[in-house]
């Protein structure tokens, strides 16, 4: 082959490397893409029951054992080597499911971490003596014990600082970064900053019939927003589908504010009202609390005897301290954080000085 030859065929020979090159580049782009997809969480719709691609394990292996236990009066279901499999409050629907670990964490506000094998799902009916006998809970307890659908404490999560949005099959924005709610031009940094009053449909930003036929409109200023009692609202009842009433006096269900959620006859009080405020108002002992529980609270003395804020207990910090999640001004939205006071029952913190009682749905 002449030198001539050999230099001509270089171009050609160059050419044809780059496009191996390229191809291989686009290839391993495109599986690069499929894997990171492959990770990504999938965008769920909001439906009434569980993707049945995602239902749970079944009942628990081995010999199983029921026993009941009082204040509250409950069922606890045991495995063979006595360890809690699951608790059920008597005129409750929330049940506390013994699963795999999960730890939740909140970077922006908290160094708080919260390491549960707790998951807290709602039942479709009350529980009372006997329900582990009924079909119905049968049929739910197969498809939930052991499932790794969304439950109570991953849907409160889903909209603290940076959650990601998720968007249902309708294009709702039904989750994500949720605000307090908008600036009071009355407001100041600490005093009443942000404005009370959004529901869960102004941060979804849709009108909401409710089952007595009241429907509620958004207010475009209250977009993706909740206040304390309207983020307790969307996690409960616009998610886990528990009946909401449309206001304090429309409807049945849960009600719209704290004071009202509180005073209501829905489930069971495991720390009944005990006064307002003083100290001596504050709960002699809270190791009754179970994950899940709405918590109850006294916070601003102008509302006199009337209950303004509420939470969900989440359970023990890493550190050992009883932690709650709720909405709050300071962290302008969801939050177990420390901004404007830790997120703690226990000790004598600024909430903890405050809580009033609690309630299992």
């Amino acid at each position: 082959m002449s030198a001539r030859t050999t230099r001509g065929s270089r171009p050609a020979l160059h050419a044809v490397t780059v496009i191996s090159l390229l191809a291989a580049s686009a290839y391993l782009t495109v599986e690069l893409r499929k894997e990171e997809q492959a990770k990504a969480p999938a965008v769920q719709a909001v439906t009434d029951r569980p993707d049945p691609a995602s239902a749970g394990a079944g009942r628990p292996s081995g010999k199983q054992t029921w026993e009941r236990l009082r204040n509250p009066d409950r069922s606890v279901l045991r495995g063979e080597n006595g360890d809690v499999l699951a608790t059920f409050t008597d005129r409750a629907r929330t049940a506390t499911l013994t699963g795999p670990s999960r730890t939740f964490t909140e970077p922006a506000h908290t160094e708080s971490r919260i390491v549960t094998e707790n998951w807290v799902r709602l039942m479709p009916e009350p529980w009372k003596e006997g329900s582990e006998k009924e079909p119905w809970f049968t049929e739910w307890f197969e498809e939930n014990f052991g499932s790794k659908e969304d439950d109570l404490f991953a849907i409160a999560f889903q909209y603290i600082d940076q959650a990601p949005v998720k968007q249902d099959d309708a294009g709702i924005k039904y989750a994500g970064d949720a605000q307090f709610g908008p600036v009071n031009p009355k407001g100041s940094e600490g005093a009443d900053y942000r404005l009370e009053s959004s529901d869960f449909y102004d941060y979804l930003g849709i009108p909401y019939t409710f089952r007595d036929g009241t429907t509620m409109r958004p207010e475009a200023a209250r977009a993706r927003s909740v206040d304390c009692s309207g983020y307790i609202r969307v996690v409960l009842g616009y998610r886990a589908r528990y009946p909401l009433m449309a206001t304090d006096e429309a409807g049945d269900g849960l009600p719209r504010t704290a004071d009202s959620m509180a005073r209501s006859k829905l489930g069971v009080d495991v720390i009944p009202l005990g006064g307002s405020g003083a100290d001596s108002a504050k709960p002699t002992s809270i190791d009754v609390l179970q994950p899940g529980d709405l918590v109850f609270f006294e916070l601003d003395a102008r509302t006199k005897d009337r209950l303004d804020h509420v939470g969900m207990y989440v359970g023990n910090d890493t550190d050992g301290h009883k932690i709650f999640i709720s909405s709050r001004e300071e962290a302008n939205g969801p939050t177990i954080g420390d901004k404007g006071g830790a997120s703690r029952l226990d000790g004598g913190g600024y909430y903890a000085k405050a809580l009033r009682g609690a309630k299992r749905l």
